[in-house]
C-alpha cells in the first residue's frame, strides 16, 4: 500500500512567517510624529506640547513594537531602525516634557540638545549605509532624516531660529517620504499588488 508523500511546509522555517509586515506601521508612526513636530519647528504652529502624546504612544511605543516584530521576522535592519527611533521618540517625550533644566544656562541647554540631535544624526548616517540595500523610498527617508538631524543640531549649537526652521521643513519632507513608503507597503497588502513603486535598489 503506497503512501502519499507529505509535503514539507517550508513557510514554518522562515522566521516570523506568520507575522504581518510591521514596516508600514513603523514608518507610519515615524512619519506622523515627525510631521507634527516638524510643523511646530517651522513655527507655523507654536504649540510643541501637542506632539508629546504622539511621541510617547505612536512614534515611541507603536514604532518600538514594530521593531520587535521585525526581530521576530529576522529583519535586523528593520528591528534596529524601528526600535531605535521608537526609543528616540520616548526619549524626546521625556526630554521635552519631563526634564528639569532649572538652573542650567540657556546656552548650555542649547549645546546639550545640539549634542543629542548630533548623536542621532550620526546614528542615522550609518543606518543610511545599510538602507542603501533596501529600496529607494526607504533610502530617501534615511538620507533626509540624516540631513534633518544635522541641521537641527546646527541650529541648536548656533542658537539660530532660521536654521531651526530649515530643519523643520526638512523634517516635513522626511515625514512625507516615510508616509509614502508606509502607504506603498500597506496598500500592496490590501490590493495584493504593488500600487506605489518604491524603487528597488538591487
Amino acid at each position: 500500500m503506497s503512501q502519499t508523500p507529505v509535503k514539507e511546509d517550508r513557510s514554518i522555517l522562515v522566521p516570523g512567517a506568520h507575522i504581518a509586515d510591521p514596516a508600514p506601521l513603523g514608518l507610519g508612526a515615524f512619519a506622523l510624529t515627525t510631521f507634527v513636530l516638524s510643523v511646530v519647528n517651522t513655527d507655523m504652529v507654536k504649540a510643541e506640547p501637542v506632539v508629546f502624546g504622539l511621541a510617547l504612544a505612536y512614534g515611541g511605543i507603536a514604532q518600538f513594537a514594530a521593531g520587535l516584530w521585525e526581530f521576530a521576522k529576522g529583519n535586523t535592519f528593520g528591528a534596529t531602525a524601528f526600535c531605535s527611533y521608537g526609543g528616540f521618540w520616548i526619549s524626546f517625550w521625556y526630554l521635552t516634557g519631563h526634564t528639569d533644566m532649572t538652573g542650567v544656562a540657556p546656552s548650555d541647554v542649547s549645546d546639550g540638545v545640539g549634542l543629542y540631535l548630533l548623536a542621532w544624526g550620526i546614528f542615522t548616517a550609518y543606518m543610511t549605509i545599510a538602507a542603501a540595500k533596501t529600496n529607494t523610498a526607504v533610502l530617501g527617508v534615511f538620507v533626509l532624516l540624516t540631513i534633518t538631524f544635522l541641521v537641527l543640531a546646527w541650529g541648536e549649537f548656533a542658537t539660530s531660529t532660521g536654521i531651526h526652521k530649515l530643519g523643520g521643513w526638512l523634517g516635513i519632507a522626511t515625514a512625507l517620504v516615510a508616509w509614502y513608503a508606509s502607504l506603498a507597503g500597506v496598500s500592496a497588502f490590501t490590493h495584493k499588488r504593488a500600487l506605489f513603486p518604491v524603487g528597488p535598489l538591487e
